[in-house]
């Protein structure tokens, strides 16, 4: 069996691929030869160097339509859908509005699934393929200020493992449950530098990710390499987090 991480001539779309950890995605499909075509709701100040550009609100059925028919129209098939395109802002669960709640469900789980169904129909036309989606750590453990979002993150991950058995054996499905990552915006979330390096001491590797080390994962899962994988949800952690108890604990020596 060929094994390889060459994408030269696939056709990937990822969602929410223009800044952060989707244009380390962008770039590193990008770089293994893949054709990348990227959305968001509005167009980048600059050109993107490494992908085509479409605009498009992942949470709308007929903006979605409209990209994934015009993708097919000028590329033939998709060989690669990375579900990227999510997050939230911190509002605690008492005092944010039901609207609020809705738009971050509906961001982080509703519009995977919506965009996941309309590229699988053309997957399952054609030769079949993979999609990835980008979940997070806040799916796992608690989330304090960002509830909806963690609960969404849930949902994600046991979306990921009934999508592989339902659209098996044509269509792998996998997950990332990504932690930390150095971003242009780690700053607004941890406070100036120091603080990012802070935080990133408590993570067990000593640092956040940098969003092509989320790519080169979702990479794998999409590559040849993962051929036997579908349904699986890879940590993407740097070992997760050190327990609260073994720094509050007093051992006896």
């Amino acid at each position: 069996m060929a094994v390889s991480l060459d994408f030269d001539g696939a056709i990937v779309l990822v969602t929410g691929g223009v800044r952060g950890v989707g244009a380390g995605i962008t770039r590193t499909f990008a770089r293994a030869g893949a054709t990348v075509v990227t959305c968001a709701r509005n167009r980048p100040e600059s050109p993107l160097e490494h992908a085509q550009f479409v605009s498009c609100d992942v949470r709308e059925p007929e903006q979605v339509d409209r990209m994934v028919d015009g993708v097919v129209a000028e590329h033939g098939r998709i060989d690669v859908l990375v579900n990227n395109a999510g997050g939230a802002p911190f509002a605690l669960a008492a005092d944010a509005s039901p609207r609020f709640h809705d738009k971050i469900v509906g961001l982080n789980l509703l519009a995977p699934l919506l965009v996941a169904q309309r590229v699988n129909a053309v997957m399952q036309q054609g030769a079949g393929g993979a999609i990835v989606n980008v979940s997070s750590v806040s799916g796992t453990r608690p989330s304090p200020g960002t509830a909806a979002y963690g609960a969404a993150k849930a949902g994600l991950d046991n979306l990921t493992a009934s999508l592989a058995v339902e659209w098996a054996p044509k269509v792998r499905v996998n997950a990332l449950d990504v932690g930390m990552v150095h971003t242009e915006q780690s700053e607004l979330h941890y406070g100036d530098a120091d603080g990012v390096a802070a935080v990133g001491a408590t993570v067990p590797l000593g640092r956040l990710a940098d969003p092509g080390e989320v790519g080169a994962c979702a990479l794998f899962l999409a590559s040849p390499l993962a051929s036997y994988v579908s349904g699986a949800t890879l940590a993407v952690h740097g070992g997760g987090e050190r327990p609260a108890f073994l720094d509050a604990a007093q051992p006896r020596v």
